[in-house]
């Protein structure tokens, strides 16, 4: 079979690489967006958090292009109202279906090759162009590309290429979401429901963070009816070994949560409606790029002379030791940005990265992990691949102005842009 030839490939399909994706095709590259799982959308679909944060801070919409406009349309297509700019601490539910849904749409129309349940197996970098391997259901496919965007969360592809990654002793746990109920929250007695569980925990029935990281015991479970409110040990989630015990500890939380909770008084008939298909990561490795994120650049707001877009959320750790989080708010008026060095591998050539996996220390990275920065590195990764492509460059070289450019056709906030000391509306003036 001949080996078939892309511009651009990106492997990954969560609000990063789908994003990328979508934009590079509607530039023009000839696109392929390879996804290990059966649908676009990563964290927001098979995840369960479909409340991606923040388009907006301090009164601004910071993010938008590509994948606000994938936001908005599944607002208008189910009736609600589009969110005006807030202070940027609201995150904005959004239906995951839809979503996804919408994905599949935008992707295809954007003239992209989708290719679903497929991993990368191999990736070399020969004659100013990546040999890539991928592992589909029935064997073994190889192609071409000018340029690859490492999507994945965990850095795959740079780590097939051969490329350094930074690992962490001890990384922020996961969280398996799930819908629970059959239960009258008003009619329980939590006191007594907070003594149960001290002493499952004590008996080692329970472990203390299956019911709730906030500390709020078995009622931070009923309350949020399974909402984002465990966490479950995950180290070496970037390997195929260390995510499936991930995916094997959490149904195991969510097994003690349900034994426990059916014992109790008024919770007799409590079940799982439904629960996340993967357990959520929130952190595995980062590459070794050319600039890295700091925390300190990042909660000052550093402006970099490479910007491509923005970024906004606190410093949000989850600690793996059960006692929450530790998170600290951004200070009034500073917005972050994040530089194209942060998405390219030190020494690489055709290869970006774009999401979590991004060159930033750990802190740093517990803010920039979130989905709306992703969306817009995304669609920066995918621009400067598509330019790249399109003018014989390498995406390190793209001038920055044609960037730029590229970047506000499709409808994205272009770092420079926002002025804080105007009203909004008038930084142009």
């Amino acid at each position: 079979m001949k080996q078939q030839q892309y511009d651009v490939v990106v492997v990954g399909g969560g609000p990063a690489g789908l994003v990328a994706a979508i934009q590079a095709g509607r530039a023009g590259a000839r696109t392929l967006l390879v996804e290990k799982n059966g649908m676009l959308g990563g964290t927001l679909t098979v995840g369960g958090i479909n409340y991606p944060a923040h388009f907006f801070a301090w009164g601004r919409q910071i993010i938008g292009g590509i994948g606000w406009e994938l936001f908005c349309r599944a607002y208008r297509e189910s009736g609600q109202s589009i969110p005006e700019p807030g202070d940027g601490s609201r995150h904005l539910p959004v239906d995951a279906f839809l979503f996804a849904a919408l994905a599949d749409e935008a992707v295809l129309a954007a003239g992209v090759e989708l290719l679903f349940h497929t991993m990368p197996a191999a990736a070399a970098f020969k004659s100013g162009a990546w040999n890539l391997s991928l592992c589909t259901k029935t064997g073994l496919r190889k192609i071409r590309a000018k340029t690859m965007i490492d999507a994945t969360g965990d850095a795959n592809l740079v780590e097939l290429a051969g490329f350094p990654l930074e690992r962490a002793d001890v990384v922020q746990p996961a969280t398996l979401s799930f819908r629970a109920s059959g239960y009258d929250l008003a009619a329980l007695d939590e006191q007594a429901l907070n003594a149960a569980a001290t002493a499952a925990i004590a008996a080692g029935e329970l472990i203390s963070t299956d019911i709730s990281w906030y500390g709020s015991g078995p009622g931070g479970v009923l309350r949020s009816r399974g909402n984002n409110i465990n966490h479950i040990r995950a180290p070496e989630a970037h390997t195929s070994e260390g995510r499936t015990r991930a995916e094997v500890e959490g149904r195991k939380s969510l097994l003690r949560t349900y034994r426990f909770m059916r014992r109790q008084p008024g919770l007799g008939a409590y079940q799982i409606d439904w629960f996340c298909t993967e357990t959520g990561i929130r952190e595995t490795v980062r590459i070794v790029g050319k600039t890295t994120i700091t925390a300190a650049d990042y909660e000052r707001g550093r402006f970099y002379d490479d910007a491509v877009c923005y970024a906004f959320y606190p410093i949000d750790e989850h600690l793996n030791d059960g006692r929450g989080i530790n998170q600290r708010p951004l200070k009034p008026g500073v917005l972050p940005t994040i530089p194209r060095g942060a998405l390219l591998p030190a020494g690489s050539q055709g290869l970006l990265v774009a999401g979590r996996c991004l060159a930033s220390d750990r802190e740093a990275n517990s803010a920039l992990r979130v989905q709306c920065p992703c969306m817009a590195m995304g669609q920066a990764a995918g621009a400067l691949a598509a330019l790249g492509t399109a003018s014989g460059r390498d995406p390190g070289d793209v001038p920055l102005a044609d960037l730029y450019a590229l970047l506000r056709r499709h409808g994205a906030v272009v770092p420079g842009e926002i002025r804080l000391d105007q009203e909004p509306g008038q930084e142009s003036v």
